[in-house]
């Protein structure tokens, strides 16, 4: 646990409040200006563009894209450099000429792929690792950050009848309360963002009670989380005929919705449930309209799906590859990016009115949940790996209702207090309690589209894939 998270553990609740709010308004900040308005309506008119329309603004927008990407960015300038040596003489503004990039060459260099006339230090940083454990770096300017979040402020707060003013809560993986607290507060009210910070590694069924009267209390219009996490929660609140607060939406992110969370999450909050699609690379985006379509944020990228062993693209209703290039941050493209992610485009118009694409289904990895013998339901380990740990993947496997086997891949910088430091932030999560076996390996195994699964649970009292028993809600 980094020494900062220690001391924050340390402070009464209010100075927890007075530090979520500081950052909260940093981020603020960085997220929003004078800007943010005109760009959401600018969005929104964009939802009901021609496809003519749509076809200019793709292929300009797309051009410069590549056009800076060739001759700004190290990486893609190199590549071009040495492919004219070797006599190729294609058009660097064809995207058909551009080789599909794998996350291992962005792991491997991410600077490479910053344009020249870009200074890291004034950039805003991300840092994931998805739900593989290998660590992402991304770098946004300000007007970035900026287009980015006026996209989620309009094709998903505004389309499901909020915004960023009202107040919401997140369920997420941040550690907002020690895991080992046994009493509430399990959360942290974040002003600077209207925030309520709900814990995701307190989730036991004597707990949420706690849950639902924070949220009562600081009167929140609309959740935000992992779909497992809010399907745990729902489950518990229809389980335990708990009165849950109404809330305007609740939207599902990083991960898959299924079918039954939907219906159980529906059900326990009394209002529609929606899915959002998206990355920290922002190379692309989606999200569910009222007729439970997804549409793609063609201004965040534009989407092509390929086949499985070639790369060539696959007709609409067939299943692929998930490849993007980002058209919103121009200052560290990524180009024919493999997200890692499987989906099918839909070309069947949607009856809700607008012109953005439509996929049919994403395929993105559904993480099985850690149980602990406590009755707590852990979702989302990946985040201990989201620091510079010399890991290349990882994957966890709950054997046992106390053991936890660590499959990973090290680098040669590893070293056995690497290691240490990995078992800590999992007991972090889990608690000290939690037997946590390091197994080194040459490769995590794959199933058989070529992706792995973060987390495998051998245990469970209930499957994500176990279907709720009652139906309701306005899904």
């Amino acid at each position: 646990m980094p020494d900062w998270l220690k001391v924050y553990h340390k402070l009464p609740y209010q100075a927890k409040v007075l530090a979520a709010g500081a950052r909260g308004r940093y981020l603020n900040r960085w997220r929003y200006g004078s800007e943010t308005e005109p760009l959401v309506a600018e969005y929104l008119a964009h939802d009901h563009w021609s496809a003519d329309q749509w076809r200019a603004w793709r292929e300009e927008r797309l051009a410069y894209v590549l056009r800076r990407a060739a001759t700004d960015v190290p990486y893609y300038r190199g590549q071009w450099a040495r492919r004219r040596a070797a006599g190729d003489r294609a058009s660097v503004e064809l995207l058909e000429n551009w080789p599909v990039l794998g996350k291992e060459a962005l792991r491997a260099q991410p600077k490479a792929f910053l344009a020249d006339d870009c200074d890291p230090k004034s950039m805003f940083y991300e840092h994931t690792s998805g739900t593989t454990g290998k660590p992402l770096h991304i770098w946004l300017s300000r007007a970035t950050v900026r287009a980015w979040f006026g996209l989620f402020e309009a094709r998903a707060r505004r389309w499901y009848g909020v915004d960023r003013h009202d107040r919401w809560a997140i369920l997420g993986g941040q550690l907002v309360a020690p895991v080992e607290q046994e009493e509430p507060p399990f959360w942290v009210w974040n002003g600077g963002l209207n925030q309520l910070y709900l814990s995701a590694y307190h989730l036991a069924a004597e707990n949420i009670p706690a849950y639902l009267d924070a949220m009562r209390r600081h009167e929140v219009r609309y959740l935000l989380g992992y779909p497992s996490g809010l399907y745990r929660l729902a489950q518990e609140v229809i389980d335990g005929h708990l009165t849950a607060p109404r809330l305007q939406v609740a939207i599902g992110n990083a991960e898959p919705l299924l079918d039954h969370q939907r219906r159980a999450i529906a059900q326990a909050f009394g209002c529609p449930v929606r899915e959002t699609y998206g990355m920290a690379e922002i190379a692309a985006a989606a999200s569910d309209c009222e007729q439970r379509r997804l549409h793609i944020w063609p201004e965040a990228g534009h989407v092509e799906i390929l086949a499985d062993t070639v790369d060539e693209t696959v007709a609409a209703g067939t299943a692929g590859r998930l490849i993007a290039t980002g058209l919103l941050n121009a200052d560290m493209p990524l180009i024919r990016y493999e997200t890692g992610d499987r989906a099918t485009m839909d070309d069947v118009p949607c009856a809700c009115g607008r012109s953005l694409p439509v996929l049919r289904a994403i395929e993105g990895r559904v993480d099985d949940v850690v149980i602990t013998r406590d009755g707590r339901h852990i979702g989302r380990l990946d985040p201990v790996f989201k620091a510079d740990l010399p890991i290349r993947e990882a994957q966890i496997i709950q054997e046992d209702w106390d053991v936890l086997r660590v499959l990973y891949v090290p680098t040669s910088d590893y070293t056995v207090a690497d290691g240490e430091s990995l078992v800590r932030r999992i007991h972090d999560r889990t608690g000290e309690d939690m037997t946590v076996i390091l197994e080194p390996v040459n490769a995590v195994p794959r199933t058989a589209n070529g992706k792995f699964r973060a987390v495998i649970s051998r245990v469970g009292s209930r499957s994500l894939a176990e279907p709720v028993a009652a139906d309701g809600g306005n899904s």
